[in-house]
């Protein structure tokens, strides 16, 4: 009878917990929002990183569906950024000085108040020069280099980097001159130009490209200019159907492979240790659980920024609301070459021959 009693309360309130006007109002929004998108795909498309910024794992998706929307995606710059992703005159999204790691609201507030008041930064000198330097400190004008924010200041990442001591030294001697009263009596003639500027830091060496998206993907919690996986790009297309933001749950095994991004580790009742890791394929990121005869197997492998083919089995997190995949198999690159090429082809030209090739054609 009780259970009876409560079936019925709750058919009653599914009358009217679930009506018709909830379902219109569902209706409305999605409506809205997709003429929103339809319409002003930057705008919109801002708008939604900006509500997500200190989501690393939904920014993934969504700087994905804008490179899919074919909406160009600018890196943060201190002269044109501002505090949350916004649109330029091109209709370009700009990357929002926040989403930077390191980087909080203060400094923020400070450089773009420097900016407004005296126009953009002319070097990184004079961008020391111009900010508190108690808000935008070492560690934040690391953080502004290292994502490409400063990129705009005449010289390449690994110059800034080199010069940055000095920049901020001449910063800290022009703040003390300040409070005792003393003024510079060349404060008032022309910049340096550029190349003068940096003069002395010009040897510095040059980053990698696996350098160069490392330290972006330390800053903004994703690779921007590129991803490490676009070198494998046609070479992976051969054997993965399915990137990792097209998973759907599934009891059949799906392949993906993926960038170790972070890995942790326990024991399972038995004493044996259990892998979770992080995989990101630019598109998305999804954990993985590597038990402990899978994980035995490729142990040696499962190391930050190597690549992973993973083949399991892929389920909803009832406590996250997340996909997470259960490994059957995980194997490197090299090995998925060694299970999957069909054929080697080798293409010579003349110029791989050279004098002897009419002697090599005789044979």
């Amino acid at each position: 009878e009780v259970a009876g009693a409560i079936f019925d309360l709750m058919e009653k309130f599914a009358g009217y917990g679930f009506n018709k006007s909830h379902s219109a109002a569902y209706a409305l929004v999605s409506y809205q929002t997709a003429w929103l998108k339809r319409h002003f795909p930057a705008e919109f498309m801002a708008a939604v990183l900006s509500s997500e910024m200190h989501n690393t794992d939904k920014v993934v998706v969504l700087i994905e569906e804008c490179r899919h929307m074919k909406l160009p995606l600018v890196l943060p710059d201190v002269n044109t950024s501002e505090f949350r992703f916004t649109v330029n005159g091109r209709g370009e999204v700009v990357y929002g000085l926040g989403a930077i790691k390191g980087i909080g609201e203060g400094p923020v507030e400070s450089l773009v108040a420097a900016r407004e008041a005296d126009g953009p930064f002319r070097d990184l000198f004079d961008f020391c020069r111009r900010t508190d330097p108690r808000k935008v400190n070492k560690r934040a004008l690391e953080a502004l280099i290292r994502s490409g924010a400063l990129d705009g200041l005449g010289a390449s990442r690994p110059v800034l980097t080199a010069a940055m001591g000095e920049a901020l030294k001449a910063a800290e001697q022009q703040a003390r001159n300040l409070d005792v009263g003393l003024l510079d009596m060349f404060a008032d003639t022309a910049a340096p130009a550029a190349a003068a500027v940096y003069a002395d830091f010009a040897q510095a060496p040059a980053w990698s490209a696996r350098e160069r998206l490392r330290g972006e993907k330390e800053t903004l919690g994703l690779y921007v200019t590129g991803h490490p996986i676009d070198d494998h790009e046609q070479e992976i297309s051969q054997f993965i159907r399915t990137r990792i933001v097209q998973l759907r749950a599934d009891q059949e095994p799906q392949r993906i492979v993926g960038l170790v991004g972070g890995m942790r580790t326990m024991k399972s009742k038995r004493g044996e240790d259990i892998a979770f890791v992080q995989l990101d394929d630019r598109t998305a990121r999804i954990e993985v659980t590597l038990f402990s005869d899978v994980y035995r197997s490729c142990r040696e492998h499962v190391v930050k920024d190597n690549f992973l083919v993973v083949e399991g089995v892929v389920s909803l997190d009832d406590f996250s609301g997340a996909l997470r995949m259960r490994a059957n198999e995980a194997y490197t690159l090299g090995e998925a070459r060694r299970r999957f090429a069909r054929e080697l082809v080798l293409q010579l030209g003349a110029e791989d021959f050279g004098p002897d090739l009419p002697e090599v054609l005789g044979r």
